[in-house]
């Protein structure tokens, strides 16, 4: 082995010494010229250190060790140690950090899954070689390139999936029993930053503009939707940042930049090497800064999203209306290594116009479970937006309106985790070509019917809240030995609540067939139609909507003269 010949040679000092002059120890220098001495012995002794042992697993351990791998395991656990978000990237992960920065990868597009002993696919993505050459969600993948993919994870389906734009792929699939082979050849895929924006009521001319990620060109094409939305006529807009982790700091200072007036600071990062230090204000003219703005945000509302909610809630430019966000208030930057390799890592706070920083957890002290810790209430500071109201820091973006998303039956959930709603939603689509457009297709009684019948010989068991609560009383009456005098009319209120899924399938038919329309209609018109169908029936939706359409209390909120 080669690494084994290096390291013999690393046996005499003076070759050791030179090695890490010339590979660590003169780039270090160079990097930390301001650290006393004493940190300079320290990073010396501890790369010698860790050169030694490095070199004496190599030499003696008894298995053969993969240079490669064994570094990147030392490396990732040492760069754990600091936050998530400090990465190194290897040239093998280049493809999925150019993902994570563009949006774009060298693939079939489609989304996948496992499901069972192999991968299915769940999603293709219109337009792209999947949907051309035929894929339809459910269609299970089992072999690629003739390599048989049944055990596979899907992080190795979908390496064997990706590669250069224009080269060829073969994949085996089968279809509800059918096994045909689909020629493919990969192309150049572009996640949609936008991936849905329309008009959502005509009467209010309610404009919505889903953004999923903030990829170099997120600004752009939220741009160019809401020209579209309003030369369409709209005088409202929803920006849904729901679900959406985040991305470039620019992308969110140049969103915001729409509804804000030009040389507005939108955020400041601060750390503890000076040249991070930097204050991001709007550059351009603004598109409209009087046009009223619902800004959607969750617990997946990450980073970017949560400077653009923050920046335009404590500029009282939009009302934000959901739940609180995740709260991740770190910058990251991506720094070249040797060998086309990468380092991500976190360099900054932000902080929003009033102030605040939103970081939620300490990751200086950890749990034993090695995740940061929740800043203490006691520092919980409050700060001011532009018209007085309140937020706060350390707690991620609270929304000016929350909304709580109604919790589905034991039942619905069921049905989900057993994936029965998505296989039904692929059978119907073996049955049928087309449906009407999204926006109008309806589950109808006999298409619901048709679903219960499809779920007759599926095992769904399940049990419902009451019954849970009744088991564990029956424990506690056993434990104090009352179980005895109240057994007939313990066991017969089991009887009246013991699930029965008939009863059920009718009683919760409303928000099953909900998620029966949004999975069906996927199967036509990808995500643009998951979207577009979810729209009428999205409880964030409708409280933006109510919003939007009282102008008196839109206003009241900004103003802080009434809390929601």
């Amino acid at each position: 082995m080669q690494i084994k010949k290096i390291f013999s040679l690393l046996k005499k000092p003076s070759i050791v010494a030179s090695f890490i002059l010339l590979g660590v120890a003169i780039p270090l220098l160079f990097s930390f010229s301001a650290r006393s001495s004493s940190d300079l012995f320290e990073i010396s002794k501890n790369l010698s250190i860790f050169s030694s042992v490095y070199k004496e697993i190599d030499l003696y351990y008894v298995e053969e060790v993969e240079p490669g791998k064994f570094m990147k395991t030392g490396l990732d656990a040492m760069l754990k140690s600091l936050d998530p978000y400090t990465n190194y990237i290897p040239e093998s992960k280049i493809e999925d950090y150019r993902l994570m920065t563009t949006g774009e990868y060298g693939g079939i597009g489609s989304m996948i899954r496992k499901s069972g002993e192999f991968i299915i696919v769940t999603e293709p993505y219109d337009g792209y070689p999947a949907q051309k050459a035929g894929l339809h969600a459910g269609d299970k993948i089992i072999k690629v390139d003739g390599k048989e993919m049944k055990g596979k994870s899907t992080e190795e389906v979908s390496s064997l999936l990706k590669g250069q734009s224009g080269t060829p792929l073969s994949i085996e699939i089968d279809r509800n029993g059918l096994i045909s082979t689909v020629e493919l050849i990969r192309e150049n895929v572009k996640l949609p930053e936008v991936p849905y924006a329309g008009i959502i009521d005509e009467k209010s001319a309610v404009g919505y503009v889903k953004l999923n990620s903030f990829t170099n060109t997120a600004s752009q094409n939220v741009g160019t939707a809401i020209r579209k939305l309003q030369n369409e006529g709209m005088n409202k807009l929803i920006l849904d940042l729901r679900g959406n982790g985040g991305g470039l700091l620019n992308e969110a200072v140049n969103i915001v930049n729409f509804f804000i007036d030009k040389n507005t600071v939108v955020v400041e990062t601060k750390g503890r090497v000076e040249e991070v230090n930097r204050t991001y204000s709007t550059q351009n003219q603004p598109w409209n800064t009087e046009m009223p703005v619902v800004v959607l945000i969750d617990g997946y509302s990450a980073s970017a999203s949560e400077i653009v909610a923050g920046s335009l809630q404590d500029l009282d430019r939009g009302v934000v209306v959901g739940m609180n966000s995740y709260g991740k208030g770190l910058v990251q930057q991506t720094k070249n290594l040797q060998y086309n390799a990468k380092v991500k890592l976190t360099i900054a706070k932000y902080y929003t116009p009033s102030g605040r920083c939103i970081q939620r957890l300490d990751y200086t002290d950890v749990n034993d479970d090695g995740r940061g810790t929740a800043v203490e209430d006691s520092l919980i500071t409050l700060f001011k937006t532009k018209n007085g109201r309140d937020v706060k820091d350390g707690r991620g973006i609270d929304p000016d309106v929350v909304v709580e998303p109604g919790m589905y039956s034991r039942l619905t959930g069921t049905l989900i985790g057993k994936s029965l709603i998505f296989d039904y939603a692929t059978v119907f689509r073996h049955k049928f070509d087309s449906i009407q457009p999204a926006k109008s297709f309806r589950v109808s009684d006999e298409v619901y019917t048709d679903f219960t019948n499809f779920l007759k010989d599926k095992n769904y068991e399940y049990k419902n809240e009451s019954e849970e609560y009744l088991s564990a009383f029956t424990d506690i009456a056993k434990e104090e030995k009352y179980y005895e005098d109240a057994k007939h009319e313990i066991e017969a209120l089991r009887t009246k609540l013991t699930a029965d899924k008939s009863v059920d399938l009718q009683r919760y038919q409303d928000e099953i067939t909900e998620l029966l329309e949004n999975e069906i209609v996927s199967r036509y018109y990808y995500q643009n139609g998951r979207i577009e169908a979810s729209v009428k029936s999205d409880p964030y939706i409708n409280t933006a909507m109510e919003i939007l359409a009282d102008s008196t209390r839109y206003n009241q909120i900004l103003a802080g003269t009434v809390k929601e």
